[in-house]
């Protein structure tokens, strides 16, 4: 069953106009963000295995995130968004087939790196960026009905706290997941996309225009963007460029659904077996 956040998620913050006092400045707004699904999670958890408190939960997070290689949101997240084990279940998901990744042509993606998904995320930026030929660029993730940050190069810093967290249709990335094509805006300055502090915080960092491709996994789920960033108005890219972005989309969309339903899911296994030994090993105790 899917469970929601606690919260309403608020939308990007305009560039502050106001006192720090009642304003909420871009890094705490991220702060925040970032905060809500881990800590939905912990009480999931703590209410599911009977533990301790929500900072044993969080231990466990942090603790199976660090064994998986998967970032703590990341995991965070299955936990809200996968169907419960069964009560007393030894396993999570009982029966569950496995695959191996898909391929990625052009990637160039080593043998020992085919499961890693900072490695991929990486060289999918890079491929975007050579197709484009441009040196500026980020790769955003669908996460609880936001794209959230996760890879960029050639950005600075105000350009990367103000779009950490994307949840506004002010933006090319937000309306090429939305409409699941890709979005090409020619001149930042100019463009009706954008509200007037997301127009801000591109500019200032250098970039003039923008092309954004969506990742797009099986049945057309959309499950992240890549965005190139340019120093100067675009004009139209090639069909060759626009084809070979789109194969990056599907390869990409297809491999991170293959981690979510593989490598994500075997960290949920071993986060529950954990817990469950952690919350039996809690009930012997007081049974002494």
């Amino acid at each position: 069953m899917r469970q929601e956040p606690p919260h309403p998620l608020p939308r990007n913050t305009p560039r502050s106009t106001g006192t720090p006092e009642t304003e909420e400045t871009a890094a705490q707004r991220n702060r925040r963000l970032a905060h809500i699904g881990v800590a939905h999670a912990q009480r999931v958890l703590t209410a599911r295995y009977g533990l301790a408190s929500q900072q044993e939960a969080f231990e466990l997070l942090r603790q199976i995130s660090q064994q998986s290689n998967i970032k703590l949101h990341t995991l965070a997240d299955a936990v809200l968004h996968t169907a419960a084990p069964d009560t007393d279940a030894e396993v999570w998901f009982p029966g569950r087939a496995r695959y191996s990744p898909p391929p990625l042509p052009d990637l160039a993606v080593d043998e020992s790196s085919r499961t890693h998904h900072g490695v991929v995320l990486r060289k999918a930026l890079r491929r975007v960026l050579h197709i484009t030929e441009t040196t500026m660029g980020n790769v955003q993730l669908s996460e609880q009905g936001m794209l959230r940050l996760e890879k960029h190069t050639g950005l600075n810093r105000e350009f990367t706290e103000f779009f950490a967290f994307v949840r506004d249709s002010t933006t090319s990335c937000a309306q090429s997941a939305e409409q699941r094509r890709q979005v090409t805006v020619k001149d930042v300055a100019v463009a009706d996309v954008f509200d007037e502090a997301s127009r801000h915080a591109i500019l200032q960092t250098g970039s003039r225009a923008a092309h954004s491709v969506p990742l797009i996994g099986r049945k057309d789920r959309v499950v992240g963007v890549i965005s190139s960033h340019h120093a100067q108005p675009l004009t139209d890219f090639t069909r060759a460029q626009l084809s070979a972005l789109e194969e990056v989309g599907t390869r990409v969309g297809d491999w991170l659904l293959w981690h979510r339903y593989t490598i994500v899911l075997d960290a949920l296994e071993q986060l529950h077996a954990t817990a469950t030994a952690t919350a039996q090993g809690a009930r012997d105790i007081q049974s002494e």
